[in-house]
């Protein structure tokens, strides 16, 4: 009995604990910035630890007033943020930092130079603040709810997608 307890409750610790390892890699959250942004041009960016404070406090934030619901902040920084939930059976996706900004640089398929506009019904505002040519710096954090669902949060500076004007 007392060691199907403590199998118990290290199952649990270990679950808990499963959920909080969850962390940014700064070396490849930036790789995979500066990747997507090679490939229109523009310089690459840098890791600012105060950025990723403010990130990482912003999804936590997220996680524990919204359930990971997301939000945009109301700061001075540019902002994507990305949300994965939970595999059916209840375990969380092993998400990676190139995965998140890919998900973004991938709505690159929707945006015409051109004419600076997404396809009708489309979104690209993502990919357009990776690549903000006058983006210079990118921190971000995120963070786990309850329920095993993440939210990332990537805040740039200077921030992009300024309405009129051309991301590179």
């Amino acid at each position: 009995m007392k060691i199907s307890k403590v199998m118990t409750g290290l199952l649990v610790v270990l679950a808990v604990s499963d959920a909080w390892c969850v962390e940014v890699n700064p070396a490849e959250m930036v790789a995979a910035h500066n990747r997507w942004r090679a490939q229109v041009g523009v310089g690459e960016v840098t890791y600012s630890p105060t950025v990723a404070a403010s990130a990482q406090a912003w999804a936590e934030h997220l996680r524990d007033t919204n359930q990971c619901n997301m939000r945009h902040s109301s700061g001075s920084y540019g902002e994507n943020l990305f949300w994965a939930g939970a595999w059916s059976n209840g375990p969380m996706q092993d998400i990676s930092d190139k995965e998140v900004v890919d998900s973004w640089g991938s709505e690159k398929k929707a945006y015409t130079y051109s004419d600076n506009s997404c396809a009708a019904g489309q979104v690209c505002g993502h990919y357009t603040q990776v690549v903000w040519k006058n983006t210079t710096t990118i921190g971000c954090g995120v963070a786990v709810c309850s329920n095993n669902t993440q939210v990332w949060a990537c805040q740039y500076e200077p921030s992009g997608n300024w309405v009129g004007q051309k991301p590179y």
